[in-house]
């Protein structure tokens, strides 16, 4: 990497730090000195979408000649254009709400190869970062996402389990308009379980003949407890807050645990009347 790249990437972290964030890497860290930015090309007359795993939190640009702006009526959705063709090199540093943090290096083109880019934990600079100006509505969901991770399972039935792993839905809360989904996560096995992602989304019960399985997903705007890992031999709880929604009569609930680099994947299906057993928060 040359100089004026890892200069570049030396400001946006100072700049991060500016705005009130401090950040700290996982597990000590490997020891590297390296924090390659992803290289994107972006348009002035095409927009790229980024789309995230979890709610968007925070966006910096490099410079104004970088346009960005969430999707209409989605959290996890940046939209990116150059102002212009004579757009210089840039950067672009975005954090979303489960605390990860993304770093681009952006060029221009005139036809980016890729106009629709879906992200991952692999894709992150930084696999966590603490907001040190936590709002108090920040703080409330995080406070009540404790508290219903340490709650008695108050749904049975919904889950699933293979290959030594077992993922349950135990229970849902609401409160001020958001939902708390409350997991069981089990590794029976002697290999650690590294999660590529929890998740959820609504689809069609059945499928038609001529059009394909319509599916809506949901991304959590905060989760509390590990899910990164579950260690071999280990039990653990995690809480997802999700914005209120409902399970329409004619389709179901999908609930998904991918393993990064594995097989183990874990799959279940709750039905509309599951919102039935949700408890207000207390």
């Amino acid at each position: 990497m040359d100089m004026c790249r890892m200069k570049r990437l030396w400001i946006s972290m100072v700049i991060m730090f500016v705005a009130g964030v401090d950040v700290f890497a996982q597990g000590g860290g490997s020891g590297s000195g390296t924090l390659p930015a992803l290289s994107l090309s972006i348009a002035n007359d095409k927009t790229t979408n980024l789309i995230f795993p979890y709610a968007i939190k925070s966006v910096d640009r490099g410079s104004k000649s970088v346009l960005v702006q969430k999707a209409k009526n989605v959290e996890n959705v940046l939209q990116v254009k150059a102002i212009d063709r004579a757009f210089k090199e840039s950067n672009l540093t975005v954090i979303t709400a489960d605390g990860t943090l993304y770093s681009f290096l952006l060029v221009y083109a005139e036809n980016p190869p890729v106009l629709n880019l879906k992200l991952g934990k692999d894709d992150a600079l930084l696999p966590m970062v603490k907001f040190s100006d936590y709002s108090d509505n920040e703080r409330r969901i995080n406070g009540i996402a404790e508290w219903v991770s340490t709650r008695k399972a108050s749904i049975k039935g919904k889950g699933k389990g293979r290959f030594d792993m077992e993922i349950k839905l135990i229970g849902i809360f609401v409160d001020n308009d958001l939902l708390y989904f409350q997991f069981f996560l089990s590794n029976n096995s002697q290999l650690n379980y590294d999660v590529d992602q929890l998740r959820l989304f609504i689809r069609d019960k059945k499928q038609s003949k001529r059009t394909a399985f319509q599916e809506t997903e949901l991304n959590p705007l905060y989760v509390h407890g590990n899910d990164q890992v579950i260690r071999a031999y280990s039990k653990q709880n995690i809480v997802a807050a999700f914005p209120k929604f409902t399970i329409p009569d004619k389709k179901v609930l999908v609930v998904q645990l991918l393993e990064k680099n594995g097989g183990r994947n874990l799959e279940f299906q709750a039905k509309y009347n599951t919102l039935e057993k949700v408890l207000e928060v207390k």
